[in-house]
């Protein structure tokens, strides 16, 4: 077999393995057979919420596991084609075979990808929050750039964005805003984004050209819906409103509509002013914070699960989890993967999908990576 052809197998059969490992594959199987078993039982039906979990359990199971096995038996008939042209010293068979293979695993680093959004939440909508960091107008600028990027992302995916709270900086970009994204897989993806993000450029507000360094932090947490318990104690919040505000105009007031809540038991402050009517922001506001709640639970769940301690840390030095350098060189690193862009100018337009994918192989496999930040 060529090198060209090894190496194509080598990516398939890494994928494969990636997606066996996510699946725990033997316990997947066991779990795919209850499942049809449960499916043939006619009084299932008589629970429709619970008869429409088992369905899309399944119907996660069953895309997942044919995939594997499908395009493991592809490759099988695709290296036999190959080796059949090198015994026959036949060029276009070979090429045929390895052409095939080259399109297997193409297929197998996107179906992996689709695998692994098999999470409690992944397929749902998400919020997703930028908070500048210390620093004024550079993080604030630099906060306000991450909100384009990501709205641009989205956009891309073909996914809708909505700006559900915005804070503008006193003399550019954001303090914070949220943004909601709404599409299939919308929180799986872009759950890999949370954390510090840091940015080194020469700034545009500094008359004597100089680099700066800003940091912003962004947080994903996913849109949850009743299918989903949590128990909140109304006397555990602190419920206040304010005049909505926002960029150009836009979302702006002359009556108190914005509703900004406060757990106490936990810290969490969320806020909305997408609606004219106070009534609605208060209802979406609570979502937000049952969505907030359920991604803490989840994230110890993870902690649990892994043994390790994940980071929720000041907006600063030592906590990114990727630099984007603009000057004196162009290039975007993720200091979690190792994975490296030599065009921020399209990081930045939302080409994002490259950083997401590794950082979610990377929370199947558990592999850490040594990477020294840019400078």
């Amino acid at each position: 077999m060529r090198a060209e052809g090894q190496a194509h197998i080598a990516r398939i059969e890494k994928a494969l393995a990636l997606v066996r490992k996510f699946l725990d594959w033997d316990r997947a199987l066991r779990r795919f057979d209850e499942l049809n078993a449960r499916v043939e039982d006619p009084t299932l039906w008589d629970k429709p919420k619970e008869a429409e979990a088992v369905m899309k359990e399944r119907r996660r199971l069953e895309a997942a596991i044919g995939a594997v096995n499908q395009i493991s038996a592809e490759m099988a008939d695709a290296v036999e084609f190959v080796e059949l042209g090198e015994m026959e010293g036949d060029d276009e068979t070979i090429n045929e075979g390895l052409a095939t293979l080259s399109a297997l695993a193409d297929r197998a680093d996107a179906d992996k990808i689709q695998a692994l959004l098999g999470g409690e939440a992944d397929a749902n909508d998400t919020y997703l929050e930028v908070h500048a960091g210390a620093g004024g107008t550079e993080s604030q600028d630099w906060a306000e750039m991450l909100q384009r990027m990501y709205t641009r992302w989205a956009e891309r995916k073909g996914y809708k964005v909505e700006l559900v709270d915005y804070h503008a900086g006193e003399a550019a970009g954001i303090k914070s805003c949220t943004l909601l994204i709404k599409g299939e897989n919308a929180y799986g993806y872009a759950k890999t984004e949370s954390g510090v993000h840091r940015l080194v450029r020469i700034s545009p507000y500094d008359s004597s050209a100089r680099r700066h360094t800003s940091f912003s932090s962004v947080w994903v947490y996913p849109v949850i819906d009743d299918t989903f318990e949590i128990d909140i104690n109304p006397a555990d919040l602190k419920i206040d409103t304010y005049r909505a505000s926002g960029a150009g105009g836009q979302h702006v007031n002359t009556t108190d509509s914005a509703v900004r809540i406060t757990h106490a038991p936990s810290g969490i402050v969320v806020a909305s002013q997408i609606d004219r009517s106070q009534h609605k922001n208060r209802e979406i506001a609570m979502g937000m914070l049952k969505a907030r709640l359920f991604e803490e639970e989840m994230r110890k769940r993870e902690e649990a699960a892994n043994a390790e301690h994940a980071s929720k840390s000041d907006i600063g030095w030592g906590h990114q989890i990727r630099s984007y350098v603009l000057q004196p060189y162009q290039q975007v690193k993720d200091l979690r993967t190792g994975v490296v862009s030599t065009s921020p100018d399209d990081v930045l337009d939302g080409e994002l999908d490259p950083f997401m994918a590794a950082a979610l192989s990377q929370r199947v496999t558990g592999e850490k990576v040594e990477v020294e930040d840019a400078d």
